[in-house]
């Protein structure tokens, strides 16, 4: 028996532990829109979302796609620049992706049932060790435990252990409540979502803050990577009502087919970023056109950007399109590229 099992060896403690979480979880969870249903559909397409993402910026885009594909049979039958588009915001594309690969399997070989076991759902594009225990534990009431980085931080604090790999499967098996396996892994997600916390956890607020071994934050066994900076230039170039839009590689290994502001060079390397805007626009002027000058922030992973916006011509080069603004909120974008023409005032969708 591992330390981390020892430490939950006394059935009485462990139905203890189940008892306070769940009480406190059915006091104080957030109110979410995929808690309010058991339908599969709405479950996994929640749990897809929310990986690498905050609730915050999940729930209006749980909605709106909810709106356009309100179920797995219109997702199927959906083109997947439709599903991109639908998506963009979320990043990590790749998940959109083998979200409408898994519901053109649900509908064309399994009759467009959802399977109801963990194991069964593994066998379905993209869908992993947590999310198929998830799913199937919330949607289906099947007894089986998750891991995310939210109850590997609970377990890991109430354990004192460095728990990984297979002692934290196991332990999150051992601690399942088997009445309400749904509640309890959503309860214990949520514990290390709100009070749980990665820094300054709520210790005096926590209802099983008996059990914990660390009382607070383990000591780090490494440094987190530090970001790197990088300055990128973007060309808005727009007139007559369209913007002119690059679409990345099929083959891309981010955001592939996803469409983009072309990417320049400094115009002028040391000149005012106010004078050269100007100068290359002295002979296009359009009433009409909202193409305004601006700098924005952007992080990817390990990365911060300096984004500028410059008001200048693509490069001749540039294979691209020009699209009608009013289309640009169903056309598949990139985040940053969704968040430079929001701040250009060209797309006023409330997302």
């Amino acid at each position: 028996m591992n330390p981390a099992q020892g430490k939950w060896h006394s059935e009485t403690r462990t139905h203890t532990f189940r008892a306070r979480l769940l009480a406190w979880y059915d006091a104080n969870a957030r109110r979410l829109p995929w808690r309010e249903t058991r339908d599969p559909y709405r479950v996994w397409l929640s749990e897809i979302m929310l990986q690498q993402t905050r609730v915050a910026a999940v729930i209006e885009h749980y909605h709106e796609f909810l709106r356009r594909f309100p179920t797995v049979k219109k997702l199927a039958a959906a083109r997947r620049a439709s599903v991109l588009a639908a998506w963009s915001g979320l990043g990590y594309y790749r998940r959109a992706r083998m979200l409408h690969a898994t519901a053109k399997v649900v509908v064309r070989e399994l009759g467009g049932k959802f399977p109801a076991a963990a194991d069964e759902w593994r066998t379905l594009p993209g869908i992993g060790r947590y999310t198929a225990a998830a799913i199937a534990s919330i949607a289906f009431g099947e007894a089986v435990a998750v891991v995310d980085g939210n109850v590997e931080r609970v377990l890991q604090r109430t354990s004192g252990e460095p728990l990984a790999g297979v002692e934290l499967w196991q332990t999150a098996e051992q601690l399942l409540d088997r009445k309400r396996p749904g509640d309890f892994n959503q309860a214990l997600m949520e514990l290390g979502a709100t009070v749980c916390t990665p820094r300054a956890p709520a210790c005096l607020t926590c209802p099983v803050v008996e059990f914990c071994a660390t009382r607070g934050e383990m000591p780090r066994s490494s440094k987190a990577p530090r970001q790197k900076k990088r300055d990128i230039h973007y060309a808005l170039d727009c007139h007559g009502g369209k913007v002119f839009l690059v679409q990345r590689p099929r083959d891309a290994s981010l955001m592939a087919s996803m469409w983009e502001l072309p990417e320049v060079d400094a115009p002028v390397a040391g000149a005012d970023e106010e004078q050269v805007p100007r100068a290359l626009f002295a002979s296009r002027r359009n009433n009409n056109d909202k193409c305004p000058l601006f700098t924005l922030r952007h992080s990817i992973t390990v990365t911060d950007y300096a984004v500028r916006v410059w008001r200048m011509p693509a490069r001749k080069e540039s294979p691209g399109r020009w699209i009608p603004a009013e289309q640009l909120a169903h056309v598949a974008l990139t985040g940053l590229a969704r968040k430079i023409l929001r701040k250009a005032e060209l797309i006023t969708e409330s997302r």
